[in-house]
């Protein structure tokens, strides 16, 4: 745990807010205390190092976006500079077995 944020798996390069984290906070991460250039609205994301632009954002340990941008360590970590990598691998269905009308 890094003040305000959370790790959630070792394998993530993002940091989630457990808080509300002001602007002007400084946070220490592994390459060095950053300060936060605006405030990160608990349960957002910053980098927990530099990300390059295309790299796979991973939360949970799992991949959840791709950076549009490099991100610069410390840095909002949102729909701003990611891309969602989602893609559905189920339909929701009726009680009765069939599509629930639901377009994926």
């Amino acid at each position: 745990m890094t003040g305000p944020f959370l790790l959630l798996s070792d394998k993530d390069n993002v940091l989630v807010a457990r808080a509300n984290a002001p602007e002007g906070l400084a946070v220490a991460l592994e390459g060095g205390t950053v300060i936060l250039s605006r405030p990160i609205p608990m349960a957002h994301k910053i980098a927990r190092h530099p990300i390059a632009a295309g790299a796979v954002i991973l939360k949970y340990g799992m991949p959840i976006g791709i950076a549009t941008t490099e991100i610069a360590a410390g840095e909002h970590v949102h729909v701003h500079n990611i891309r969602s990598a989602y893609t559905a691998t189920h339909a929701l269905q009726d009680a009765d077995g069939l599509s629930a009308g639901v377009s994926l």
